[in-house]
């Protein structure tokens, strides 16, 4: 099934490892963002994460910008860059080599290694796989307008998640383009693109290309 966790992430780019292997679905971890930051950030070595506030740790070798905000729960990783005026509201687990770009605000996220989020991003209740990118004023929307529970739309079949907040499952290497909505429970399965300027629902399987809607393709081998 496209959107199993297995599917959507390898689980070697992520302090969740452990974590995530206890669902099938990834929305299914959203509920536990919290506290399984909680508790990792008790293991983490002193001699490579400082802990300036209360359940906050970051990596030395990480550098954030004086005006950004993080607050906790939240682990930033190594070599990650928080820039100017980034918004945490905690729950965020933000993996190594990342970058949390200007005005970019997350909130009750895991984000794996290289996960770039660079320019004017929304993020929240979503998990974002091993180098994915959303590009600049790219967001999740993660409430429907009727505040009813998300269900997930995809291959023919509806899956209730029970959550009233559901953002975006990206898998690894997902390319989102500018300026792209992605809608409540939206799926981008492995290597799957946006096109730019894109209001996207459902689930766009691995390998393929969202260019509107009702027009999704297979990439080419030549890109």
């Amino acid at each position: 099934m496209m959107y199993t966790i297995p599917e959507l992430y390898d689980l070697d780019h992520s302090l969740a490892a452990d974590y995530l292997k206890g669902f099938t679905y990834p929305w299914e971890a959203l509920a536990g963002i919290k506290d399984l930051i909680l508790s990792l950030g008790e293991t983490l070595n002193p001699e490579e994460y400082e802990h300036p506030a209360a359940d906050v740790w970051i990596a030395k070798d990480a550098q954030v910008f004086p005006s950004a905000y993080i607050g906790g729960p939240c682990i930033i990783g190594h070599r990650t860059e928080v820039r100017q005026c980034a918004f945490i509201r905690g729950s965020a687990l933000v993996g190594d080599d990342c970058v949390v770009g200007n005005s970019t605000e997350l909130k009750n996220v895991i984000l794996f290694d290289k996960v770039q989020v660079p320019h004017y991003n929304y993020v929240g209740d979503s998990i974002l796989g091993f180098r994915s990118h959303m590009g600049a004023g790219s967001i999740t929307s993660n409430v429907k307008s009727d505040k009813q529970l998300v269900v997930i739309h995809g291959d023919g079949e509806q899956i209730e998640t029970g959550r009233k907040k559901v953002g975006a499952m990206l898998g690894d290497r997902v390319e989102v383009g500018c300026n792209s909505v992605l809608n409540p429970g939206t799926v981008l399965g492995r290597d799957a693109s946006v096109y730019p300027t894109s209001c996207v629902r459902g689930v766009v399987p691995a390998g393929c290309i969202w260019k509107d809607k009702g027009n999704v393709v297979v990439r080419s081998k030549n890109g």
